[in-house]
């Protein structure tokens, strides 16, 4: 179920909607669109996306010449577009960049526009949409020349994964729009599988392209929602998850709404409940996710303080409503054993069915084999060998404990003999050759999981 969106680009303010624009705006706010960026393309636009972001408390806007308009942008709307982005109202420098497509404006001029808006981004210290359309090669160089210190997104993302990659890697966003639900758009479902839950922004890019089944009809910000539930499909979460973490995204981008202050301890992915314990670890891994953000799927997981196991029972309610019941936050949860074992006692009593996801250092955390203390109390548990030798694994997982490579190797002999269901798992990250991590898994009698860098779950 989608519980709030935000439509991260949208043009309410062109003539497609001059006959019922205020229907279409109360049509968003009732399919829980929280809040609408109309982005900015030409002078007319942009003044009238001011005046609809003054009228309306949660439409934003975006201040920008579109690169079919580039010619346009002289001194004069040069100056107007600086005073434009001081209303408290806009939230972003867009929507600029570049097309080659129909070149409406020279290619020479569609750069120098680029990098002058870039540049009067980073004064106002807002971010940018950027619209590229058959111009990777100047978009991704001109970002690398111009943008490195400046936030944004590639709105109605177009290009190809290698792109993707490359303008995640400048930390900008990829924000999806309708097309990914059309019938052609094969390699677009690909890149919006694989888009790290940090990057992924959604988008109607109204009054164009709308989702199937709404394809061929003007499209509004209300149609989001069947692009939202695409991608959910796609990517093998549920709706609600897919709205928490877009929406939180565009939150922190745009800067607009209340973004959640306190940690959670308990929180939902697809039909599993996971535990955030503590948020300490005996690694310190360049890729675990409490190194770049403090959300997991839209959750807020920095802990003020390490909850209690009567806390946590309290926040679980009913061990039956979940497929399982995971101790999986940004932290190490063996590190508190006991609370482990004492909520695990009681989810089991309580019907149901208990994982642990370790960094497998548990027996050398306690200085004793901890394994049988879980016997009949938890049902699997998914160990983290993240390398298949001990020089790698110092390297990738930067162990505060010495030995802790073998520590994971025996950890994992130890629980297949007490635990029902074991799995080593490996993160699937440069340097690591995951085929002798599959070996030495078999060897132990597990089944190896890959997971991709941001895979939570």
């Amino acid at each position: 179920m989608i519980t709030e969106l935000i439509d991260t680009h949208c043009h309410l303010e062109m003539d497609a909607f001059d006959d019922d624009r205020e229907k279409v705006i109360k049509r968003a706010e009732d399919t829980h669109i929280k809040y609408i960026i109309n982005a900015g393309s030409d002078r007319d636009g942009n003044i009238k996306g001011l005046e609809l972001s003054g009228k309306y408390p949660n439409v934003f806007s975006a201040a920008g010449i579109h690169p079919h308009n580039s010619s346009t942008l002289d001194a004069q709307l040069y100056n107007e577009l600086q005073e434009w982005i001081k209303n408290p109202q806009v939230v972003a420098v867009g929507e600029i960049g570049l097309d080659y497509h129909y070149l409406h404006s020279p290619k020479g001029v569609q750069i120098e526009a680029f990098r002058k808006q870039i540049a009067l981004a980073r004064e106002a210290d807002l971010p940018i949409i950027v619209h590229s359309r058959e111009a990777k090669n100047d978009t991704i160089r001109i970002l690398r020349e111009e943008a490195t210190d400046v936030a944004g997104v590639l709105h109605c993302f177009s290009g190809d994964l290698e792109m993707a990659k490359d303008v995640m890697g400048l930390g900008f966003y990829i924000s999806i729009a309708g097309p990914v639900t059309f019938k052609n758009a094969k390699e677009l479902r690909e890149i919006a599988a694989f888009i790290p839950d940090d990057f992924l922004l959604i988008e109607t890019d109204a009054p164009y392209l709308a989702p199937v089944p709404m394809r061929g009809k003007r499209n509004e910000p209300s149609f989001l929602k069947y692009t939202a539930n695409a991608i959910a499909a796609i990517r093998g979460i549920s709706a609600s998850d897919l709205s928490r973490i877009t929406t939180l995204n565009a939150m922190r981008l745009f800067r607009i709404g209340k973004l959640h202050e306190h940690g959670e301890i308990v929180y939902k992915i697809r039909a599993s409940l996971y535990l955030n314990i503590t948020n300490k670890c005996t690694n310190k891994c360049g890729f675990c996710v409490k190194s770049r953000t403090s959300y997991v799927k839209g959750h807020n997981l920095r802990l003020e303080k390490e909850p209690s196991a009567l806390q946590i029972i309290k926040a679980i309610k009913d061990p039956k409503a979940y497929k399982e019941i995971v101790f999986c936050g940004i932290g190490e949860p063996l590190l508190r054993l006991d609370v482990v074992k004492k909520v695990s006692k009681w989810i089991k009593e309580n019907g149901g069915k208990v994982r642990i996801n370790t960094n497998g250092q548990g027996n050398l955390i306690h200085g004793r084999n901890i394994l049988p203390e879980l016997l009949g109390i938890v049902d699997s548990i998914s160990v983290s060998l993240d390398a298949e030798d001990a020089k790698k694994y110092e390297k990738t997982c930067k162990p505060t404990i010495k030995g802790a490579y073998a520590g994971v190797i025996s950890f994992l002999k130890e629980a297949v003999k007490v635990i029902p269901e074991v799995k080593a798992t490996v993160v699937k990250v440069p340097g690591i050759n995951i085929e002798k991590c599959r070996k030495i898994a078999e060897e132990i009698g597990v089944e190896l999981r890959v997971r991709e860098f941001d895979m939570v779950g």
